[in-house]
């Protein structure tokens, strides 16, 4: 039997998941959570195989959790799934050696065989997401000037940015000018929507694109 971790913060998501998966016959759900927080605690009271991950987890996002499962039980295998593949997110969870990536509208076969794959230490990429991630142009935004447009997508203002990461005003509306200028935008909400479509702006608590990252 293949032990699945399920973590989805969308409740009816989540319980589609596990039913569909308890129709498999090699596969057992021993458990199951929608806090991103809760699934390396879980992980190690229930020893799963693979651990099947929303990427974007509420208070933990997937990505990170399966940086930290990889660390500590680098024999759960994590398989990610997304509604959204965006080219930067997938290359950061090939990064941090997810086992699988796949989107959730995938047929359910498909979700099966590949739960399967993983669990032996295969690795499978939804074939579209993966040319997406290699085909995508590359991030002209610095580290930081990616994780100041991505407080300013939030809706926070100059001054709660600046004093949330101990900058000046005038630095991060420099930075934001910079974004503004790099990206060929009209206006910070204008650079915000191209960096969105992009994929330049990673899952929120998620680690931020650099130079050279793709989309």
């Amino acid at each position: 039997m293949i032990r699945v971790l399920v973590a989805d913060d969308e409740h009816l998501i989540r319980a589609a998941l596990i039913e569909l998966l308890r129709t498999e016959g090699d596969v057992e759900i021993v458990a199951d959570t929608g806090d991103g927080r809760q699934v390396l605690p879980l992980a190690r009271e229930h020893r799963p195989d693979v651990a099947l991950l929303d990427v974007n987890l509420c208070e933990q996002n997937g990505i990170d959790v399966a940086a930290l499962l990889h660390d500590e039980l680098p024999e759960c295998r994590t398989l990610l799934l997304t509604s959204l593949g965006q080219p930067a997110t997938v290359r950061m969870a090939m990064e941090q050696n997810v086992g699988g990536y796949l989107l959730k509208d995938a047929a359910p076969a498909e979700l099966a065989a590949a739960i399967r794959k993983v669990a032996t230490g295969q690795r499978v990429i939804a074939s579209d997401l993966m040319l997406a991630a290699w085909e995508s142009a590359r991030s002209p935004l610095t580290p930081r000037e990616a994780e100041i447009l991505r407080w300013a997508a939030d809706g926070s203002p100059s001054r709660e940015i600046a004093a949330a990461m101990n900058l000046s005003v005038g630095t991060v509306r420099n930075h934001l000018s910079n974004c503004v200028t790099k990206l060929g935008a009209r206006s910070r909400l204008d650079a915000v929507r191209i960096a969105r479509q992009a994929g330049w702006l990673p899952p929120a608590g998620g680690p931020v694109p650099g130079p050279g990252s793709g989309r």
